[in-house]
């Protein structure tokens, strides 16, 4: 009998098709990764996603059963779900603009556009490990904080306490 090896870099992947979550998971093996599983539909993914943690989520936009964007903000929601605060990076093969919007506001991290190299996907997972953002639990929004950068403002742009009461 097989036994489960579980490491400390595990990935699901997400997809409705399971010859593109097998390509996915070939690039990240490429890529050192080792402990990946595969769901095709978002019934699985969830059952997966509450079997045990994971350190990352690829899923796709047009997951079976659910879209990528409402599974998100599904999990995201999910306060009983220990997968719930998991980086998403989301795929799509044809994503406009909104689209992609709403990925971000549904709590996505990472987004990539279908065909992607193996590159691409390293670029991503790299961008989760070295530059984690944290979690924002708002009545409107729930996820990795949407800011990619901070700004520093300086001494000289704050405002005095006086400023401040006067402004308000």
């Amino acid at each position: 009998m097989a036994t489960e090896e579980i490491t400390k870099h595990g990935v699901l992947i997400a997809d409705h098709s399971p010859h593109m979550a097998s390509l996915i998971a070939v690039m990240l093996r490429s890529l050192g990764r080792r402990d990946i599983r595969e769901s095709y539909d978002a019934n699985r993914a969830m059952i997966e996603l509450r079997r045990r943690a994971f350190d990352v989520l690829i899923i796709d936009d047009d997951l079976n059963g659910m879209d990528g964007v409402a599974f998100t903000k599904k999990l995201r929601a999910c306060s009983d779900c220990q997968n719930r605060l998991v980086p998403i990076i989301m795929m799509s093969a044809a994503p406009d603009a909104k689209r992609i919007a709403d990925a971000r506001d549904a709590g996505v991290t990472e987004f990539l556009r279908k065909p992607f190299a193996a590159n691409h996907l390293q670029t991503r997972l790299t961008s989760i490990e070295t530059n984690p953002r944290g979690f924002i639990e708002a009545e409107a929004y729930t996820g990795p904080d949407r800011r990619r950068k901070t700004v520093d403002i300086g001494e000289n742009e704050r405002r005095t306490e006086a400023q401040k009461r006067e402004a308000s």
